[in-house]
């Protein structure tokens, strides 16, 4: 059964990021389709998958994590503009019946990313 999930990890505090905002797109030729907007709850994950079986297919996506705003909410001192204000993590889906976990760790100053499981 496939499906697309995240969690997002704060790095900097050492505890999940709640409250970030992330957006999916689909990227078809260059262009990018809005599928779905989610935003992080207490584990720093989304409370459903952000594809499902019934939507996963093998193709190019990209996830967008409003990370500026979320370190901003937590009152962290950032640069304006902020460093690091949305991140984007492209990757391709080539086996639309995988699980894929697109995990992002961050801080205001870095991130890092992975397939995880």
């Amino acid at each position: 059964m496939g499906k697309l999930t995240t969690h997002v990890l704060d790095t900097a505090n050492g505890c999940p990021a709640a409250g970030v905002k992330i957006s999916l797109f689909r990227i078809d030729e260059g262009h990018h389709t809005l599928i779905k907007q989610s935003v992080t709850n207490a584990d720093g994950r989304c409370d459903t998958p952000l594809l499902n079986e019934d939507e996963i297919s093998s193709a190019h996506w990209e996830l967008v994590f409003e990370t500026g705003a979320y370190f901003q909410a937590r009152g962290t001192p950032l640069t304006e503009p902020a460093f690091l204000d949305s991140i984007p993590i492209r990757f391709a889906i080539a086996d639309a019946a995988a699980h894929y976990h697109v995990p992002l760790l961050v801080s205001p100053w870095s991130y890092s990313t992975y397939r995880g499981s």
